[in-house]
């Protein structure tokens, strides 16, 4: 065999000992080669060895890290199709939605509700409508129906029985203005030879529409939030066929007469000590240098007794920052959004930041739907603010005067306090699963200004009411897309500040606008030269129970 020495015939003489030699030699100088080879070749499969099981270990982890990254963008893919067509509301669900997370919620942290009214919650008041005028329907008998079915004898009157409907009659009419002509019966010379009454005010010198129809286009687009064609539709359901052009036209000439309205809104909403703040898109269909796309945003800055929306063709800081003056002493109350903790105010201490927990909800409830593994640790999460939520309205509803405050407020504390634990422990859990840990470390990062509200009684648990602030404008961006100039989009926002305020002062809109553009009528189609008996913050209290909605409630 190769490899194997064989012994040789025995040499006879020394030529071919020397020989036989040098082949033993020649074969121990191979076997020594081999072995060298051999060395060799199995230090590099050692290291060969080395390598794959190297690769082997780096192939595992990067198919755990692949794992991981389908885990997420599967989390995040159920994240975003249930912000495409899941629920929106945060309404509580309706009971055939028992798998839905929330409603799990709500079953494992509430008693089966009670059926028929419950007794600590009345019903609402019976409504009033005794302030309509009256129009009367008297209705009678026919004459052949006034006598006895038996004898024939005539039946005399006698009282009535009452009842009411109401009724709601819309039309569209011409207001034809007579001015009335007067001769001169003297002979005085310095006398003109006739005299005319004075025209009727108008809002619009030589426009079409008096007062009573403005006053319509605005509530229905700024108020109803429908878009102006639907309006004219139902105008030509009652004989008016009015041109878009027209109300465009009318739309852009009233504009001037809210500026000083908004202006007085913004000064009045800045200086509040306690505000929310929000923001929502809106398209403005304009070219503008420098910037692609017409999505621009509307913000919302919703002050103590104020509602002021702002647009900019920006989401930058640079919008809240300019909202506020510069030494402003405000508490605001914002999402988590990085524009408002970029704002100079709030780097300089000027403007504090609280945040809302309903986003802090909405981030549990993202884990629940988007990986269901982690289900019952996001559910355990939202009891944890749900009771947060629950001891905050008992410390709320409590009498500071009483020991009941005290210990609501001690109870409060503690929950606080037992959630902070919770998240210690949990982020100090190396095995504790991304999606959670991004919800945590979130948490923890907000967590000063997310507790301010335990030492200042202005401050709720969250910014749901400037977030509803946004929600009619967003019904009209849905309805009419936006606003097709600038003046346009200046219009809505000044508008949308406007009618906010007043129904935050609990001012029938329509009985203010009426009255407001009267008196712009009145001043020959300007701003009237005072506007301060408009403003609700400035106005009598005689004038404020004339304009509520309610004047029981009105102070």
């Amino acid at each position: 065999m190769e490899g194997t020495l064989v012994a040789p015939p025995l040499a006879t003489e020394p030529t071919e000992l020397a020989a036989l030699i040098r082949q033993l030699r020649h074969e121990v100088l191979e076997l020594r080669q081999e072995v060298h080879e051999l060395r060799r070749e199995n230090a590099e499969l050692r290291q060969q060895v080395g390598y794959w099981k190297a690769q082997h270990a780096r192939a595992v982890h990067r198919a755990e890290q692949l794992e991981a990254e389908v885990d997420q963008l599967r989390g995040e893919n159920r994240k975003l199709q249930d912000q495409l067509f899941g629920r929106k509301s945060e309404a509580a669900p309706s009971r055939d939605r028992k798998n839905h997370l929330e409603g799990e919620e709500d079953q494992a942290s509430s008693a089966p509700r009670q059926r028929g009214q419950r007794k600590d919650r009345p019903g609402p008041k019976r409504r009033d409508y005794s302030h309509l005028p009256v129009v009367e329907d008297l209705r009678v008998l026919p004459e052949e129906q006034r006598v006895c079915s038996e004898c024939g004898a005539a039946l005399s009157p006698s009282d009535t029985e009452d009842s009411e409907q109401i009724e709601i009659e819309v039309k569209a009419y011409r207001r034809v203005i007579r001015r009335r002509r007067y001769q001169r019966t003297c002979s005085c010379a310095n006398c003109p030879r006739t005299i005319t009454a004075p025209p009727a005010p108008k809002l619009i010198p030589k426009g079409l529409f008096g007062v009573t129809g403005w006053v319509e286009i605005l509530l229905d687009k700024f108020f109803s939030h429908r878009p102006t064609e639907r309006l004219l539709s139902q105008w030509r359901l009652l004989g008016l066929d009015a041109a878009a052009g027209t109300v465009a036209d009318g739309l852009k000439r009233l504009e001037p007469l809210f500026q000083p309205l908004y202006e007085a809104l913004l000064t009045r909403n800045a200086a509040s000590a306690f505000a929310q703040a929000d923001e929502t898109r809106w398209m403005v269909f304009i070219d503008l240098d420098g910037k692609a796309g017409y999505r621009w945003w509307l913000w919302v800055f919703l002050g103590e007794d104020t509602v002021v929306f702002r647009l900019d063709s920006t989401r930058s800081h640079d919008v809240p920052e300019a909202h506020f003056p510069a030494d402003a002493r405000v508490v605001l109350m914002v999402d988590r959004y990085s524009a408002y903790k970029a704002m100079a105010q709030v780097k300089l201490g000027n403007i504090v930041l609280v945040f809302c927990w309903a986003h802090v909800r909405r981030d549990f409830v993202t884990v629940g739907k988007g990986w269901p593994e982690h289900k019952e640790w996001a559910l355990a999460w939202l009891r944890r603010i749900r009771a947060l939520y629950r001891h905050d309205r008992r410390r709320r509803s409590a009498q500071a005067s009483r020991g009941e405050f005290t210990t609501a407020d001690a109870e409060l504390r503690q929950i606080v306090a037992t959630m902070q634990t919770q998240a210690d422990a949990e982020l100090a859990d190396p095995k504790l699963p991304t999606p959670c840990r991004k919800v945590l470390t979130s948490l923890q990062e907000h967590w000063t200004g997310l507790t301010r509200f335990l030492d200042d009684p202005r401050i709720p648990l969250d910014n749901n009411a400037s977030e509803r602030q946004v929600r009619n404008p967003a019904l009209g961006r849905k309805n009419y897309y936006g606003s097709g100039a600038l003046w346009s989009g200046r219009l809505a926002a000044m508008l949308f500040s406007l009618f906010a305020t007043l129904a935050l002062a609990k001012i029938n809109i329509r009985t203010w606008l009426t009255w407001y553009l009267t008196s712009c009528a009145e001043n020959g189609g300007r701003v009237p030269s005072d506007i301060d008996p408009f403003l609700p913050w400035k106005m009598s209290q005689e004038k404020h129970r004339a304009l509520a909605i309610d004047p029981e409630d009105s102070s």
